[in-house]
C-alpha cells in the first residue's frame, strides 16, 4: 500500500488543484458529512444550516405524494432490477419515455442513468471522427465528452455562444469534412443564464451541424411560453427548446431528473432512428446498471405532480428567486444570473477572501455551493445560491440579511 501511495501524484502540490484541495481540507462546506435533513434545513454535527446548495428546484424530494409512490414500486420490482437496459426493461421505462416524449413535444426519448454517462458515450458517437465544437463555458462533463470524441479522431474546437459569428465561421471552415457537432448548455449550471438558442440552432441547421444541448438544470423549471403562464419560467417545465419556441429539428436535447425531479435518471430527446442506434452503440444502454426502482417510481409520480400543480410551484419559486435578485441589485452587488432562474452566482471582489466568506456564511447558518478555482476561472471565484420551492420566506430573509453583511464588508464584487 505504501508503494502505491508513493506513486500517486501530490494533488495539493499541483497548482491547478491547489486551491480546490485547500478548500476540501479546510472548508466546512466542502466534502461535508450531513447528519440530518429536514426539508431545506440540514445538520452537520451540532450545527444547523439553511440549505441553498440543493438543486431540488421543485421540492419533489420531500413531496409526500411522490414519496408514497416508492413502496408499491419496490414491492413489485424489488429495490434494483439490475439488468442493463439491453437485457431487460421494467415496464416503468417505456411508461416514463412515453410520458416524457409527450411532455417535451419531442420525436422520441431515451432514458439512461445520468447525464454524465450520456455525455461520455453519446458525444463521441455523434462526432464520429468529424468535428466537435464545445461552448467555452459548457459543463465540465460536456467538455469531457468532447475530449473523449477527440481521442477517437474528432477535431475539438471551443467557441463562445455570445459570438455567433465565431461559430458560423468555424462551421463554414469545417464544411464537407465529416459530422459537425455543436455542444453547449441550455441553462448554465453556475450563472443561471442561457444562450440565444434559436440563433445558434439556425446557424447549425444552415451548416448541416447537429446542436447538442445539455439542459439538466433548465428541465423542470423553464418551459413553453403562453398567454396563460403563471410566471416568466413558462409552463410545464418542458425545457429550453420549448421555452425558446424551437423545434427538435437538428437538435439533440439532454436533460436530467436529478435536479428538479429529485430522481437518479437522465434522458435524451432525439429522433427514433438515433435512439435505435444508441441501443446498440451507447455503453450505458449496453453495460450500465440501471437507475434504482425508487428513482423510476418517483419520476413517474413527479410527472403526474408536474402536470397537476407544477406551474403553481414554479410561480412560487420564481417569486422567491426575485426576492433574492432584487435584494442583490439593491446592494449594488454583481451577479451574472439576472434572467430570473433560481441560480444566483456571486463572484468575490478578491478570490483570496473565499475562506473568510465561507466561514461567515457557515456561522450564519447559510449553506451554499462554493465555487473555487479551477472549478471556475479565478475571476469567478465565489459561491452559488440555489433557490428551491421548499426554501421558506424566513429562509430567504436570513439569506438576504447575510448577503447584506457580506456587502458591508466589500467582499462581493460590485455591480458593473
Amino acid at each position: 500500500m505504501r508503494a502505491i501511495a508513493a506513486e500517486l501524484p501530490d494533488v495539493g502540490a499541483d497548482p491547478r488543484w491547489r486551491d480546490l484541495d485547500h478548500l476540501r481540507r479546510t472548508s466546512p462546506m466542502s466534502d461535508a458529512v450531513l447528519d440530518e435533513v429536514r426539508g431545506r434545513h440540514i445538520r452537520s454535527g451540532d450545527h444547523w444550516l439553511i440549505d441553498f446548495a440543493s438543486c431540488n428546484y421543485l421540492g419533489f424530494d420531500w413531496d409526500p405524494e411522490i414519496i408514497e409512490a416508492i413502496e408499491p414500486a419496490v414491492r413489485r420490482w424489488g429495490t434494483h432490477p439490475s439488468w442493463s437496459r439491453l437485457i431487460g426493461n421494467p415496464r416503468l421505462y417505456p411508461e416514463i419515455e412515453e410520458r416524457l416524449t409527450a411532455l417535451l413535444g419531442a420525436p422520441d426519448t431515451l432514458l439512461l442513468p445520468t447525464a454524465t454517462l450520456i455525455h461520455a458515450s453519446v458525444i463521441p458517437l455523434l462526432a464520429a471522427g468529424g468535428h466537435v465544437f464545445v461552448e467555452a463555458r459548457a459543463h465540465k462533463t460536456v467538455y469531457d465528452g468532447c475530449v473523449s470524441a477527440r481521442g477517437r479522431g474528432a477535431t475539438l474546437t471551443r467557441f463562445h455562444a455570445d459570438r455567433p459569428e465565431e461559430l458560423e465561421g468555424l462551421l463554414r471552415a469545417a464544411n464537407g469534412s465529416g459530422p459537425r457537432l455543436v455542444c453547449l448548455d441550455g441553462v448554465d449550471s453556475m450563472s443561471g443564464t442561457s444562450p440565444d438558442l434559436p440563433l445558434l440552432a439556425r446557424i447549425c441547421r444552415e451548416r448541416g451541424a447537429t446542436l447538442y444541448v445539455d439542459d439538466t438544470h433548465g428541465f423542470g423549471v423553464i418551459g413553453e411560453r403562453s398567454a396563460h403562464e403563471t410566471c416568466p419560467y413558462g409552463s410545464r417545465g418542458n425545457s429550453v427548446v420549448r421555452h425558446t419556441g424551437e423545434s427538435y429539428d437538428g437538435i439533440v436535447l439532454v436533460g436530467g431528473f436529478s435536479k428538479a425531479y429529485s430522481s437518479l435518471l437522465a434522458f435524451l430527446a432525439l429522433p427514433t432512428r438515433l435512439k435505435d442506434r444508441l441501443k446498440v452503440a451507447a455503453g450505458p444502454y449496453l453495460y450500465s446498471g440501471p437507475s434504482p426502482t425508487a428513482s423510476l417510481a418517483t419520476v413517474l409520480a413527479g410527472l403526474e405532480v408536474n402536470e397537476r400543480r407544477g406551474d403553481l410551484i414554479r410561480a412560487d419559486l420564481h417569486r422567491k428567486t426575485l426576492r433574492v435578485l432584487d435584494h442583490v441589485r439593491r446592494l449594488g452587488v454583481h451577479t451574472p444570473g439576472e434572467q430570473g432562474f433560481p441560480i444566483v452566482e456571486l463572484p468575490l471582489a478578491d478570490s483570496a477572501d473565499l475562506d473568510e466568506v465561507v466561514r461567515l456564511l457557515w456561522d450564519r447558518g447559510i449553506y451554499v455551493t462554493v465555487a473555487a478555482y479551477p472549478l471556475v476561472p479565478r475571476d469567478r471565484v465565489g459561491f452559488r445560491i440555489q433557490l428551491t420551492a421548499l426554501n421558506s420566506d424566513e429562509d430567504i430573509d436570513r439569506l438576504n440579511d447575510t448577503l447584506g453583511l457580506l456587502a458591508e464588508r466589500s467582499v462581493l464584487r460590485p455591480r458593473e
